[in-house]
């Protein structure tokens, strides 16, 4: 499992000074882009490929009130790998009290024909790995 740290700024509040509700998703993909780098040096991995990631499905879960000005620990970690797509989960502590939790789907496209293709074997070996 892999942990990072993210901070609420303004910006993703509404009026009553919680997230806006599909701020979450930013937080997540935020927390899987540092999942990502912590695990493949290439330095440019999202952009010097031969296919994408695109999302899938979401889903998302709150528990607590997440608030401007907070800053919250996300876990990461793979709950499934398949042949061509993959779940990535967050779960968000806020002074160690869970608060939120993700859910996304990643599917594996060319970038060239954007039709499904089978998990890179580098992908797919690191993904298992972080398997839980």
């Amino acid at each position: 499992m892999y942990t990072t740290k993210i901070k609420v700024y303004f910006y993703d509040g509404d009026p009553a000074g919680i997230i806006f509700y599909a701020n979450i998703f930013r937080f997540a993909h935020v927390a899987f882009e540092d999942f990502i780098r912590s695990q493949i040096t290439h330095r440019d991995y999202f952009f010097d490929r031969e296919y994408s990631l695109p999302v899938l499905h979401t889903e998302a879960d709150y528990t607590r009130p997440i608030k401007i000005g907070d800053e919250l620990l996300a876990e990461v970690f793979i709950s499934q790998v398949r042949n061509s797509s993959f779940e990535v989960c967050c779960r968000f502590f806020q002074d160690d009290q869970f608060a939120a939790s993700t859910k996304t789907v990643h599917v594996c496209v060319s970038k060239k024909t954007f039709e499904k293709i089978a998990l890179p074997e580098e992908l797919t070996r690191m993904l298992n790995a972080n398997l839980m």
